[in-house]
């Protein structure tokens, strides 16, 4: 280990123990001081109340169930509708012209309106049509309105992983008599994807949680049970059992895709 090593080895070590320490300090300051408030004794009792967190938080994880099953589903048609906007962006046939104004259209609307409201005008508006079972399903509206919405952010990021390519790649497939579909689907589209998977990561994560607004239209999901508990028991702690939950989820995901950008980055520097 030549000397620079040596140094920078103790630069991380020096890093490591202030990092460590302050982490330390501050969390010893939020376990003394937050007993030490005025209303510490109603707060923990309304939501750190272990015999109702034992008691509901079995049934919130089954609830959760219902979360994951919605995200599965939800995500290959999000992935799919989002790769046809994204190309409908970015085809360049003067006769294609109008599936460009749709795709652009389409992106304005759905991530100009704000994704709760997607779902209430969805779930409630068209099962206002009278539509038989199961067409008046919440489950499928509410399926119905997330896709609308993170399709369009997904293609977004899948229209800048494109246009990322550089042309002289475009330009070296037509001249290898390659078609403008083939130099798309085989040269442009399999760079493409891989280097906008860790930003489509980060909105997956975000769609796990928007999950739970569909509560708002039916679905008896972990949201949805949580507020039951809350009734019934007259108590927050299930809400803070259902977030715990989520954490439990989201964080070894946000994680992964942390370390995909990092791996991402390193390989193109």
């Amino acid at each position: 280990m030549n000397r620079r090593q040596k140094y920078e080895a103790r630069l991380r070590r020096k890093s490591l123990t202030v990092a460590g320490i302050s982490t330390a300090l501050v969390v010893l300051a939020i376990v003394v001081l937050v007993p030490m408030a005025p209303g510490w004794a109603s707060v923990k009792a309304s939501f750190f109340d272990a015999e109702v967190f034992a008691k509901t938080f079995p049934k919130l994880l089954q609830a959760f169930l219902w979360d994951i099953a919605i995200f599965a589903w939800s995500v290959p048609l999000i992935c799919a509708l989002g790769l046809a906007i994204a190309l409908a962006r970015s085809v360049r046939s003067p006769a294609l012209f109008p599936l460009r104004i749709f795709g652009a259209a389409y992106v304005d609307i759905f991530r100009g309106v704000p994704v709760v409201l997607v779902i209430y005008l969805v779930g409630f508006g068209i099962p206002g049509l009278g539509l038989p079972r199961p067409w008046n399903s919440p489950y499928i509206w509410g399926t119905v309105a997330l896709v609308l919405t993170y399709s369009a952010y997904i293609a977004e990021v899948l229209r800048g992983g494109i246009e990322s390519i550089h042309a002289s790649q475009r330009a070296a497939s037509i001249c290898l008599g390659m078609s403008e579909r083939d130099t798309m689907r085989y040269v442009i589209l399999p760079q493409a994807i891989r280097r906008v998977i860790p930003a489509n990561m980060n909105m997956l994560i975000a769609l796990q949680k928007d999950v739970a607004l569909l509560s708002f239209i039916g679905p008896v999901e972990i949201l949805r049970q949580a507020g039951i508990f809350k009734s019934l028991l007259a108590n927050f702690t299930p809400y803070v059992a259902a977030a715990l939950i989520f954490l439990c989820v989201t964080i070894p995901a946000t994680r992964y895709a942390d370390y995909l950008m990092n791996r991402d980055r390193n390989a193109r520097s």
